[in-house]
């Protein structure tokens, strides 16, 4: 089980609950460079949990090119509702911002006077 699966099933509920906007404002001193920073962290998270689903799934796969019925395996059924079951990436990203666990920094160049 990865890092990222093993944090996911420890600590973190797969509903939306409602946030404090001041508390994820008072972060950065700005909502939505806050907002930016947990949608950034969430498309990391989306993209390393499906390079590891399809890596797992790659282990099933048939390269042969022939049309007779494809069986379905349990094991990959199993995974792929793992998968499933897990919270929403932007959720996760949240909850890491609120609690310290994302590292960010302002580029200078980008700011405007």
């Amino acid at each position: 089980m990865s890092r990222l699966r093993r944090q996911v099933s420890a600590n973190t509920a797969n509903v939306v609950e409602t946030k404090n906007l001041n508390e994820i404002k008072g972060k950065t001193g700005n909502l939505y460079e806050s907002i930016s920073i947990v949608a950034k962290r969430a498309n990391q998270i989306n993209v390393s949990l499906k390079e590891e689903l399809h890596n797992k799934l790659e282990e099933f796969a048939s390269h042969t090119d022939n049309l007779e019925e494809i069986h379905e395996n349990k094991e990959q059924i199993e995974i792929s509702k793992a998968y499933e079951r897990m919270p929403n990436s932007a959720l996760l990203a949240t909850q890491e911002f609120l609690e310290d666990k994302i590292y960010y920094r302002k580029n200078e160049d980008d700011l405007f006077s």
